[in-house]
């Protein structure tokens, strides 16, 4: 089982350590609002009230132990970068830290944060995507690729994959099928289409983007 250690019990560290929770990880989370750690009391592994920028706080709690840390400090840069720094000198290497601004990912970047994670900036872009175009679903896995859950095209509805030429045409790949009430399968060169399904596209994010909006 991992063990994950979540410092910041914030909107976004409160749902991390619980999604972290839920998959099966064994999770220590560490704030200091007293009212923050009795709502997750209960919720998470251990939960607890403590100052994250004390050296001796972060050893008594074995933090240097766990195979992942996050630091989810949002409210108080300071503290988010005293924090880092502590558990940077202990040698964590698989750490990731959030940013609130530009500012504070280049300093935390600078300081050798191997993970340095923009949650608001990240999810508005997502959203930018989504409402631009008839996408159920946008992920952005690296520089210019995307992943993107919609609908097929009515003209492409009835037809198998092979004959359609998507790839050559329109430079994506229609990579998976979600049938009505079926569950998400791999698609193949016979794969037929309907039109209530929904479908996984890979491909760059441009041509991602234009081809969810074909109709």
């Amino acid at each position: 089982m991992q063990s994950v250690a979540v410092i910041g019990l914030g909107r976004f560290g409160s749902a991390l350590a619980l999604e972290l929770m839920a998959s099966g990880a064994e999770v220590l989370g560490v704030d200091e609002s007293e009212e923050i750690v009795q709502s997750l009391n209960g919720k998470l592994t251990h939960v607890v009230q403590a100052d994250s920028t004390k050296e001796d706080v972060l050893r008594q709690l074995a933090v240097p132990e766990f195979d992942r840390v996050v630091v989810a400090i949002g409210s108080d840069i300071q503290a988010s970068i005293l924090t880092t720094s502590l558990l940077l000198r202990f040698g964590i290497s698989n750490l990731w830290a959030k940013a609130v601004s530009e500012q504070h990912g280049m300093i935390l970047e600078q300081l050798g944060v191997p993970h340095v994670i923009y949650p608001e900036k990240d999810m508005g872009r997502r959203v930018a995507h989504l409402v631009r175009g008839s996408m159920r679903d946008f992920l952005e896995i690296g520089d210019g690729f995307a992943l993107v859950t919609t609908t097929p095209p009515e003209r492409f509805v009835g037809v198998p994959l092979r004959d359609l030429e998507i790839r050559s045409k329109w430079g994506v790949t229609v990579t998976a099928v979600k049938p009505a009430d079926l569950p998400w399968e791999y698609t193949t060169a016979d794969t037929v289409l309907r039109l209530d399904d929904l479908i996984i596209v890979a491909g760059a994010t441009r041509r991602a983007e234009a081809f969810s909006q074909l109709r």
